[in-house]
């Protein structure tokens, strides 16, 4: 007797993913892919996170006890480094634009909104003459897209290390704000640590959890069902 054919069903959170690197593909973004497990100098120094800042503690970061200097990525942005030494490493130079979809992991408790593990995807883009109102337009068109055109956006002054100025996004949809993600102006020293000459070249980076977005387009109600193997979570 032959096993009868079960067609597969992607998870809803790849299918998440998927369906936001494709809105972002259209609109002239490259997929780039990084490690997991990275180097300090990739994950924190280079991005102008120094020893002393509070992402560092034990309470945010898995370090690697046996190998030591490395961490679980605690972001995409990690990728966003490599990217841009490579290219200056190859000779080349700006304009580009990235998109950096990935797992990232935080030690912290877990509650209906956080994980120790999640997906994040990020975004880069550098050229010259770029302002927040190219970040703007990028973010607007990805929401009006995936959430509907009814999407409205909205920038709230807020502080990152590696971009200046840095805004955190709300996203109107369904007639409620829900922050989603958080964006800015990379900073000059992010370049410089990458061989990019800020006084040439600018750009602007952002960030927002996959899980977040799936939660908020579906309605469900706690990021831990992402995770817990339930096929009846693939109805979503």
């Amino acid at each position: 007797m032959k096993d009868a054919h079960i067609p597969g069903h992607p998870h809803p959170l790849s299918a998440t993913i998927e369906e936001a690197v494709a809105i972002f593909a259209k609109m002239g973004f490259s997929v780039a892919l990084g490690p997991e497990l990275e180097d300090e100098y990739h994950n924190f120094d280079a991005l102008n996170i120094p020893k002393e800042h509070p992402a560092r503690d034990m309470q945010d970061t898995f370090w690697i006890k046996n190998k030591p200097g490395y961490v679980m990525r605690t972001h995409t942005s990690n990728v966003q480094i490599r990217f841009m030494e490579q290219l200056v490493k190859a000779g080349k130079t700006p304009p580009f634009a990235i998109i950096v979809p990935g797992k990232v992991f935080r030690n912290e408790a877990t509650d209906a909104t956080h994980e120790m593990q999640f997906s994040q995807i990020e975004g880069l883009a550098i050229g010259k003459d770029i302002t927040m109102a190219h970040l703007k337009g990028t973010l607007l068109a990805f929401f009006k897209h995936f959430f509907g055109d009814d999407s409205e956006i909205r920038f709230r002054p807020s502080f990152f290390p590696f971009v200046e100025p840095g805004v955190e996004v709300d996203v109107k949809t369904g007639g409620r704000w829900v922050e989603l993600l958080g964006a800015g102006m990379v900073h000059p020293k992010v370049l410089e640590n990458c061989g990019i000459d800020p006084k040439v070249y600018q750009g602007f980076a952002f960030g927002m959890g996959a899980d977040r977005l799936l939660m908020m387009k579906k309605g469900i109600p706690d990021v831990r069902y992402s995770y817990q193997g339930d096929l009846r979570f693939n109805q979503f």
